[in-house]
Order: structure tokens, then C-alpha cells, then sequence
């Protein structure tokens, strides 16, 4: 263990680094409450983006077949059919590419969504990404990817919409986290990928959404008041490192993973819009990460022509400004006026039409054999018919493309649910002959079997029913759903036939008192609470707890019932104030598992099944707990009118989740990658070995290909530790790895840890496996925003290997740039019972050894008061799904600061669009603005 004197000089020198900022103008180094995570935030830093111009040219890299077919299709367009291939049009599916059949081509189908063809019957319904990061499975994430690929195949699609990896999940409060992963950006980036290459391998363009910092629903789109005044949408506002290490590392996976396409997102990052600002499209995804597919607009995210287009936007959806109707539209014509009038060169829109083909040649959707457009899903979208510019070629109606999908949805419902507490061994259930069972989530739905469109759900969700997905276009359409109810009387009937399964599914009832009253005989042997927490679309969740007052349900039944197991289904975590009464014996976080949510949870509860799921959040103990990353929101913005007014600073930085409370050293209920089972594991044996020597701190410099620079991605290290199940029954452990990397000077704080590696395996009581981490060059690296370079510490790194983010069992430390190599139990050298500086152990329900809270050193450093509770937004200042955007008129007026222009100044060049801050006029290029090309970067939004 170091000694104190070793901590001093660490902390001394940490403390050195993270005050002496010399880009800063203000005599303080760091804000003024729990967000403050790095310099002095200086929102002029933020008013804009720079621009990067042009827009650079696909080169079909990885894809050269295809992309010479693409490039011979597109040299037989006329101008016309050109921006016709870029812009969307009203027909059978959520979003439509014209047909030109002239030239073969039957036209383009994309469908939502990110777990399940959404309009489509007779089609599975996934579980939610949420639950597939909670799994920690590789192999799950791809067969589900297979799987739904399979499904919009079948139905004639050949774009899926998704995955999904904004939100990364900044914020707990956002609506939309369910559709993604993980806040975690390295569980999320490799669950990311593996879904695109699965999906892809089965004939699906996927496409990677909502890029980037789409990390919250409220005001994601512009508003007008009363007055007719246009309130720009929300700023989500993000320097330069913690854009590249958070919000863009996984869609660097998913570009390296070959996806066909990006969905750009409706909020404004650091001034200007997602889908036209130039710095993210053409500097950082097809410069920087050497993105060869297509750019496509979020519905209706499109604010301007020929300026998007020259931003990187490569196709407009759904084409028309009143949604429904193909004119007027910012693309379509004005794309042709404005090539022939020579504010747009042709060169950009021919690049724009190649990136679009050439995953329909790459994937083969030019096959005659390809399925046709489902003859059913004309009625099923948005668009009437009456609307359609095309004769679309459509199939079969009503086509059965669920296989034997069934099996897998259960196998990883089960897989992405996670054991929080499991006191006297509750769990697993033997054969009890009196069940109670509560609450309004364990019932069949009562309002039907489509999440998607009933309008009056709103933000607040249905009452009766279980909650197998959440709501808005990430929703799908169920053809059945096994509820628990229904499932665990299955169950129960199989071994006991004249066992007792008593319920009431009414919360108010129970908590009125009379509702427990109705069982007899009590208590039960076992009580089963179920709670659920709506999560859409369109609204950002009003709280943390879970729903229809089931904190107080729990604490009711728990009263009565000294064996009450609760199980959640929410999109997102919940705080859980019940968790440490003693007749909450047992705690189930179920996520969103899918059509077969309830026997996914009775292979839980009876132990056909073991849980292996692990938190890929962190479950604090208060709501307030989570003010370091608030939602943006006041009853000020409400009302406000600046159009500028909505910024939302994201002035936590790198500090988001787990790497929030550790740094600070807060405790937690439950922490990041958590997770019990109904066998125990031990840890031991953890080596790094250098897989070459002569380390530079800068990768060598190559040509870009998809994913980036390839030395990111060479592996520097591999790590190993031996796993071995210690217990009486077969399950699956998920050993994870973390890095402590370096403070660099200049830069926003550091996390205490980052995860960096995680397997799930599958051993035999007494069992034991040895586990290899691969460490690539970008793991063990920051971004540097001087050099705009991946850049090695130059001190040690630590190396942390456990079962959690806080159950840490060995650690070692490597140095890269001296060439060194670690190995050992302890902290360095330490033994094997040894925990890391600044930890203490306690012991779980499980009996395994579980460090608390991890003392960064840094927790007296930032200091100050709470960021009080956002008000509610009313439903009138909301952005709604795409469904409801479906109502309106096709004589939407649309305000005049949107209207499409074609009248280009003489120069070729006009002033940027509303929101398009990174469009001057004239127009800059990249090599002016300072942005890696010499120097520190200027201060615009990217400092």
C-alpha cells in the first residue's frame, strides 16, 4: 500500500495540474457546485461552433466494390433524380426514397426502430438496449442485432433505425436512455457495435442515432410563442475532450464497425444545429473518424438547403417541412436550384448520392430476391397515401417474420436483469404453495398492445399492465405479451396445481390498507411487488422513484409481508428509498425485457436461470444525488423570449455516472457494473503484458479509414486474471477491467476509473477460466485538445480488475511510456487481500467481498450548493414523438426564418441558416479556424 506521504505528493500534484489552467481567463480554476468538474466554465466559449468546410468526399474505403457501383448508378442520375435520392417523400414506411425505376432501383424503406420494427404486425418485440447493456453480453447484443435485422428484412425494410448511443444517458432524468445503452461510453460503444455488425450481417443498413448530445427531450426542438417568436431548441454544450472521450467514442466504434448510416439529432450542440453543423459532420465523423456512409436528418431536424447540405447532411427526412406532405421542402427542388444556380457544387451532391448507395450495394438490397415493402405498413404509418409522389412496389401483406425469435427475447430478458438484493438466500424460490402477488405492473395491458399510439399517455404512461418497452417511436408493436401474472401462474400450476397465487393490481388500493386485506390466508410465503417507470419520447422523466406511487406500495405490503421481493420494470434507474428495509428481502431490476417479460423474470425467480445482469448505471440514494447533470429546464425558459435562451452546459464534463461518484467520493446504494448471483466468484492472477515495446505518447501518423487513425486501435497490452466460481451452482460472472488514467495538465478533471474491458463467462461450481483484456492505444489514452491527438500519459496507469466499480479485487499499474509491464494482487505489489487506496469492504447479501466508496483525494477541492430541482415543462413546450407529429396540417405554416431559399448571393455563398452559427459568409474552411492544424484551438465551443 503506498504510504501517506506518497498519497500527499499524488494529491499535491493532482491538485498542481487541475488548477493551473493556463487557457482560462478567470483567476478560479473551478466552478461553483457539484458539476464542477474542470476549469472555470466560460460560456462565451460556447456561443459557437467552428466551421469545417467542405465537406469531404467518401472514397469507398472498406467498401470499393460497392462504391464503384455506386458511383457508376449515380453517373447515370440527372440532377433532378439526384436530389430526389437525397430527400425523403411521403409513402409506405417511416421514412421513403423515391423510386427511380428507370435505372432498377424500387427506392429506399426505413423503419423504426432501435428494438423492434415498429409499424409492422405481426414482428417481435426486442428488449430494450437498456437491458442488453445490462446484460454485459457480447454475443446477446449481436444474435438480437441478427435477429431484428432478419425481422425488417422479412418486412421489406432496408434501413433500420438504430442502434441507438445518444443519449449516451448524461443525465438519469432523460426520456430516451432506454433506446441506448449505457452512460458508460465503453459499454456502450462495444454493445454499439456489436449490434451494427450484426444487424449488417444479415442484410440491414443500420443506422447509428441520434448524434450527438441529444441528451435530453425537452425543447429538442425549436418552439414559437404566442408572439410568433421562434425559440431556438436546446444547446447542449460540450468541449472538445469530453466530446471525443464521452459523447463520441462509440459512434467511433460504430463507424469502424462499418455502419451504413448516422441519424443527426434535433439539438443544437455548441451553437448549431446537429444536422448542419459542420464541425461534427465533416470535421469530426467524416474527416476525423473516416465515415463513408450517409448522414440522414432526425424528422424534421433539417433547418435549412444547400447550407446542411454542405454541413455534411447527406439526406432529409421525412423530405417535407409539414412532415406529411412532400412540398415544401428544404431539399428536393432547392437542391436542384441551387447546384444550377451554383451555390451548391454538384461534386457534394454526387458525393452525397454514392454515400447513400453504397451500403445498398455493399448489402446486396439491389437483389432481385430482396423482400418487397410490406404490404401492411401503408396503413400503419403516417403518411396517406393520398400524399404519395410514387408508385411504390409493394409485397405481401401481413408476412409472419418472427421465427423462433421467442426463445433468444427470453434468453436475454433474463440476461439483462439484475439481483440487486438477495438477503437469507430468497432467491431462488423453491416450490411455495401461497404466493401474494402486487402492484399494477404485473397484469396483461389494459389499453393495448402498442406503446406508440395512444396520445394521451403523454409523460405519464398507462395504469394497468406491465411494461415490457417504453414509449415513442423506440417503441414497437406487440403481437403478445407474457405478463408475470400470467407467467407465475404457469409456474406454480407445474408443480403444485392447488397452490395458491392470490393478487391485487390495483396500487391505490393496496395503499389504502384494504388491498392487502383481501388475501387470506396471510402472509403469503412469499410477496412479489411490481413497479414500473414510463419512459417516451418526447418528455424527460419528472423523477427518479418509480411510478404510481409504488415506493409507497412497497413499504405497504413490506408492513405485513416479511418476505416481499420487489421487481422493477423502468427505463432508466430508479432511486429506491425501500431497499434497506428488512422485509424487502429481495430486489429484481428487470429493465425493459421485451414480449416475454414474464417468463424471462420466473426463470429468475425459480432458478431455471441464474442472474448474471449488472447495473450499467449507478442506483444513488437521492434524487438530488443526480443534480450534477441536470435536465435544462426553468420556468424562466419557459417563458422566455430569446431565441437563444435553452443552453445547456455540460459543465460536469467527463464526470458523469459512476466516474461522478467516485471522483467525489460519494456513496451510492448501488454502483456501476453491480450485480448479484446465486453463486459467488473469486478473482485472482492479474498480469499485464506489453504486446510491443518503444511506446510513443502520439499514435503513429496513418491514413484515416473507418474508425480513424488504425493505430487507436492497436492493441498495446492485454491484460489477464483467472475467474473462478466458488459456489455450489453453475452461473455466468462478468469480471470487468478499469484504468486510472493520468491527470494530463490543462484539462478537465480525470475519472478515479474508466471501464476498459468486460467478458461474461459461463463456469461449473468449482470452476476457474482465465479472462483476457485487450487494451487498445485509445483505451489507455486522453484526448489532448492542444495537439488534437490521442495522447499516453506520461506517468503510471492504473490497472483495477473486479466485479463492479467499486468491487475492485486486484490491482497493478503499467507505465507505457518507460515500457513497463504489471503484475501482482495488490495495488502495485500488494497482496491479494489488499483493496486499492482510499477503499473499505463490506460484505454483500451474497458474501462476497465489496469495496465502498473510493476516495478520489479531490473531494474537498469543489464545493458549493445543490442545483435546485427543474420545474415540469408543460406537455404545450414539449417536442413529440414522431407519431404525434404525424396530426399535423399539410398546410403547416411553416415561420418565415425556416423558409428554403434559393436566392444565393453571387458569390456562390449566403449566411448561414437560423442555428447554423458555424456558417459565416463568406464561408471559412478547415484550415482557418485553428482546429488541429497547428496551435492551441481558438475559443469557440470546442475549448
Amino acid at each position: 500500500m503506498r504510504s501517506s506521504y506518497e498519497k500527499l505528493l499524488a494529491t499535491i500534484a493532482l491538485l498542481s495540474a487541475v488548477t493551473d489552467v493556463s487557457a482560462q481567463t478567470n483567476s478560479t480554476t473551478v466552478g461553483s457546485g457539484p458539476s464542477a468538474a474542470g476549469p472555470t466554465w466560460e460560456q462565451t466559449d460556447y456561443d459557437s461552433s467552428p466551421p469545417v468546410y467542405p465537406s469531404p468526399n467518401a472514397t469507398g474505403q472498406g467498401w470499393q466494390a460497392a462504391f464503384q457501383q455506386a458511383s457508376n448508378f449515380v453517373s447515370q442520375l440527372t440532377l433532378e433524380e439526384k436530389a430526389q435520392l437525397v430527400t425523403g417523400a411521403p409513402g409506405p414506411c417511416v421514412g421513403n426514397i423515391g423510386p427511380i425505376y428507370r435505372l432498377g432501383f424500387d427506392g429506399l424503406c426505413l423503419q423504426d426502430g432501435p428494438l423492434a420494427i415498429r409499424e409492422a404486425t405481426y414482428a417481435s418485440v426486442f428488449p430494450a438496449g437498456l437491458t442488453v447493456a445490462a446484460s454485459f453480453d457480447r454475443d446477446l447484443a449481436r444474435t438480437r442485432g441478427v435477429d431484428m435485422a432478419q425481422e425488417f428484412k422479412g418486412k421489406g425494410a432496408h434501413v433500420a433505425l438504430g442502434p441507438v448511443a445518444g443519449p449516451l444517458g448524461r443525465s438519469g432524468y432523460g426520456g430516451r436512455g432506454w433506446e441506448g445503452f449505457s452512460p458508460d461510453p465503453f459499454l456502450t460503444g462495444e454493445l454499439f457495435a456489436e449490434t451494427i455488425e450484426g444487424m449488417q450481417s444479415a442484410g440491414i443498413q443500420a443506422c447509428a442515432k441520434h448524434y450527438i448530445g441529444n441528451e435530453q427531450e425537452t425543447q429538442r426542438n425549436p418552439s414559437v410563442t404566442k408572439a410568433g417568436e421562434t425559440i431556438e431548441a436546446v444547446s447542449s454544450n460540450v468541449d472538445d475532450r469530453t466530446m471525443h472521450e464521452l459523447y463520441l467514442w462509440p459512434f467511433q466504434n460504430a463507424v469502424k464497425s462499418g455502419v451504413a448510416s448516422v441519424m443527426c439529432s434535433y439539438n443544437r450542440i455548441n451553437g448549431s444545429y446537429g444536422c448542419q453543423n459542420s464541425k461534427t459532420l465533416n470535421g469530426l465523423l467524416k474527416d476525423e473518424l473516416g465515415f463513408q456512409g450517409y448522414v440522414m436528418s432526425d424528422w424534421e431536424a433539417t433547418h435549412s438547403g444547400y447550407p446542411a447540405a454542405d454541413a455534411g447532411l447527406d439526406m432529409d427526412m421525412p423530405g417535407g417541412i409539414g412532415f406529411v406532405t412532400q412540398l415544401p421542402t428544404y431539399f428536393g427542388p432547392n437542391i436542384t436550384a441551387a447546384v444550377n444556380n451554383g451555390t451548391l457544387a454538384e461534386d457534394r451532391l454526387d458525393d452525397m448520392c454514392r454515400r447513400i448507395m453504397s451500403p445498398y450495394f455493399l448489402l446486396q438490397q439491389n437483389s432481385a430476391s430482396y423482400p418487397r415493402v410490406d404490404a401492411s405498413s401503408s396503413g400503419l404509418n403516417f403518411f396517406p397515401e393520398a400524399n404519395y409522389a410514387f408508385n411504390y412496389t409493394l409485397g405481401p401483406a401481413n408476412v409472419d417474420v418472427r421465427d423462433d425469435h421467442a426463445q433468444a427475447i427470453r434468453e436475454l430478458g433474463a440476461a439483462g436483469t439484475v439481483l440487486l438484493k438477495n438477503l437469507n438466500n430468497t432467491l431462488p424460490l423453491k416450490t411455495p404453495s401461497n404466493i401474494g402477488i402486487f402492484g399494477n405492473d404485473a397484469g396483461e395491458p389494459t389499453d393495448g398492445l402498442y406503446f406508440d399510439g395512444d396520445g394521451d399517455l403523454g409523460n405519464v404512461g398507462f395504469e394497468f399492465g406491465v411494461l415490457p418497452s417504453g414509449g415513442g417511436s423506440g417503441t414497437g408493436r406487440f403481437t403478445y405479451v407474457v405478463s408475470p401474472l400470467e407467467a407465475i401462474k404457469n409456474k406454480v400450476n407445474s408443480y403444485n396445481p392447488k397452490a395458491l397465487v392470490q393478487y391485487v393490481l390495483n396500487n391505490t388500493l393496496v395503499n389504502q390498507a384494504s388491498g392487502y386485506s383481501i388475501l387470506a390466508p396471510v402472509p403469503p410465503e412469499v410477496c412479489i411487488v411490481f413497479l414500473k417507470t414510463w419512459a417516451t419520447e418526447g418528455y424527460d422523466r419528472p423523477s427518479l422513484l418509480v411510478d404510481w406511487n409504488g415506493t409507497a406500495l412497497v413499504e405497504t405490503v413490506a408492513k405485513s409481508c416479511p418476505n416481499t421481493v420487489v421487481v422493477t420494470h423502468s427505463g432508466g434507474l430508479n432511486v429506491m428509498p425501500f431497499a434497506d428495509n428488512p422485509n424487502v428481502t429481495a430486489i429484481l431490476a428487470a429493465h425493459y425485457p421485451g414480449e416475454q417479460v414474464g417468463n424471462s423474470l420466473v426463470d429468475l425467480l425459480w432458478g431455471d436461470v441464474n442472474p448474471s445482469g449488472k447495473l450499467p448505471y449507478t442506483i444513488a440514494y437521492n434524487e438530488s444525488d443526480y443534480s450534477f447533470a441536470p435536465i435544462e429546464n426553468s420556468t424562466a425558459l419557459l417563458t422566455t423570449t430569446d431565441p437563444n435562451a435553452w443552453q445547456s452546459n455540460f459543465e460536469e464534463r467527463l464526470l458523469i455516472d459512476y466516474r461522478h461518484f467516485d471522483y467525489f467520493d460519494e456513496p451510492v446504494q448501488y454502483e456501476f457494473g453491480y450485480g448479484l448471483s446465486y453463486t459467488t466468484f473469486s478473482m485472482s492472477n492479474l498480469a499485464v503484458t506489453a504486446t510491443g515495446s518503444g511506446y510513443t505518447a502520439l499514435p503513429a501518423k496513418q491514413a484515416i479509414a473507418p474508425g480513424g487513425n488504425p493505430a487507436l486501435w492497436d492493441v498495446l497490452y492485454t491484460a489477464t486474471v483467472t475467474v473462478s466460481n466458488t459456489g455450489s451452482v453453475a452461473g455466468a460472472a462478468v469480471p470487468q477491467l478499469y484504468l486510472g488514467l493520468p491527470q494530463p495538465v490543462n484539462e478537465d478533471y480525470t475519472p478515479v476509473k474508466v471501464l476498459r474491458g468486460f467478458e461474461k463467462i459461463t463456469l461449473q461450481p468449482g470452476a476457474s477460466q482465465t479472462v483476457t483484456f485487450s487494451l487498445t492505444r485509445r483505451d489507455i489514452s486522453y484526448w489532448d485538445r492542444y495537439t488534437q491527438q490521442w495522447t499516453i500519459g506520461t506517468s503510471a496507469i492504473g490497472v483495477m480488475a473486479g466485479y463492479s466499480s467499486r468491487e475492485i479485487w486486484l490491482n497493478t499499474t503499467v507505465t507505457p511510456l518507460s515500457g513497463s509491464s504489471g503484475s501482482g494482487s495488490g495495488y502495485g505489489s500488494g497482496s491479494a487481500s489488499m483493496a486499492p487506496p482510499g477503499y473499505s469492504n463490506k460484505t454483500s447479501s451474497a458474501g462476497m467481498s465489496m469495496p465502498a466508496s473510493m476516495s478520489s483525494g479531490m473531494s474537498t477541492v469543489v464545493s458549493g450548493s445543490m442545483i435546485p430541482a427543474s420545474a415540469t415543462v408543460p406537455a404545450s413546450y414539449m417536442s413529440g414523438s414522431s407519431s404525434m407529429m404525424a396530426s399535423m396540417s399539410a398546410t403547416t405554416t411553416v415561420p418565415a426564418a425556416y423558409s428554403a431559399t434559393t436566392a444565393a448571393s453571387p458569390s456562390g455563398h449566403g449566411p448561414g441558416a437560423p442555428g447554423c452559427s458555424d456558417v459565416p459568409g463568406p464561408w471559412q474552411h478547415a484550415g482557418n479556424n485553428n482546429w488541429g492544424h497547428g496551435g492551441p484551438p481558438t475559443q469557440s465551443g470546442w475549448a
